[in-house]
């Protein structure tokens, strides 16, 4: 079975705060958050918004974005089952496609 985003989420999230010798009632009062939510996101069976993620980085003194980094990583090592993969050939857009977008033009200065 192939590993779900929530689930390497609260991983990455629970690791960080055990590595911090911290209880989920300390993050979950810091983040404002209800202990038993923080638990399920952190267990994988809870699907966290982007602000509650957050919040509880926020409460973790770690950036968003070293945990999403985190989760990248872990993802891209676990492995993946060929069956549970679809690709579309059609839509796949290789690594050598670059897409550029034009800045906007400068407006004319409209005559006084």
């Amino acid at each position: 079975m192939a590993l779900l985003l929530r689930e390497a989420l609260g991983d990455s999230l629970r690791r960080t705060r055990v590595s911090q010798s911290r209880t989920l009632r300390e993050v979950s009062n810091t983040a404002r958050v209800s202990l038993g939510y923080l638990s399920e996101v952190e267990r994988g069976r809870k699907e966290a918004s982007s602000e509650l993620l957050n919040a509880i980085c926020d409460a973790l003194a770690v950036p968003l974005a070293a945990v999403l980094y985190d989760v990248s990583e872990t993802m891209s090592d676990a492995p993946v089952r060929a069956d549970s993969v679809e690709v579309d050939k059609a839509a796949h857009i290789s690594d050598e496609t670059r897409v550029v977008i034009p800045a906007p033009a400068p407006r004319a200065l409209a005559a006084a």
